[in-house]
């Protein structure tokens, strides 16, 4: 984490002083990759971003702690109380147990790439849920969301990027001096916005 923060603070002025002024976001990981795509796609938000902590109240209805495979029918018959869910979203839903129950896969065992491909085979799993895994379940040290919406608002603004003129390639060249530690610099982006909030309240 510290060799981190100095790679970042060194060759990016905006992050040195993100970096000075923020706390890191202590995020302790489930690595429950099961648990944390659910919330995924439940809330449309991982839990460790979440505000509105849907999610939470559906596992808090359930008695649970942790989503599993195995607990899902009771998750699905209590947690799913006053929940409406769109056809799509619980066809992903049946796909990830499906999934699940044709696969036993070693998450932490494989590289970015192969959990890329593994999750990406998932009907509904798109790039965003799957950068989540990576960044906040796995905790992979190099790995940016550029479908991120929220990163989109913060990097225009603090880096001055043309939102009408390829963004994502803007991005990716403002991100390229934080190799190989770009997911650290997307929480400190992340935890900005969450950061400014609380100090302009």
């Amino acid at each position: 984490m510290k060799k981190g923060k100095l790679h970042l603070a060194k060759n990016d002025p905006i992050l040195k002083d993100l970096i000075s002024e923020i706390p890191f976001p202590q995020i302790v990981s489930t690595k429950q990759v099961f648990h944390d795509l659910m919330s995924c796609i439940l809330e449309q938000q991982i839990h460790y971003r979440s505000t509105k902590k849907v999610f939470q109240r559906m596992l808090d209805k359930s008695g649970m702690t942790i989503l599993t495979p195995d607990n899902f029918s009771e998750f699905e018959k209590k947690g799913f109380k006053d929940i409406k869910l769109s056809t799509k979203k619980y066809e992903t839903v049946l796909h990830i147990i499906q999934h699940w129950e044709e696969n036993d896969v070693k998450w932490m065992e494989l590289s970015d790439e192969a959990v890329k491909n593994e999750l990406s085979q998932i009907k509904g799993v798109g790039q965003w849920t799957i950068d989540m895994i990576l960044i906040y379940t796995l905790n992979r040290p190099n790995v940016f969301s550029y479908d991120d919406f929220h990163i989109k608002q913060i990097m225009t603004k603090l880096y001055a990027l043309n939102p009408k003129s390829k963004l994502k390639a803007q991005m990716k060249e403002v991100s390229k001096p934080w190799h190989p530690f770009k997911s650290t610099a997307f929480q400190y982006l992340i935890e900005w916005k969450k950061f400014n909030k609380l100090k302009n309240k």
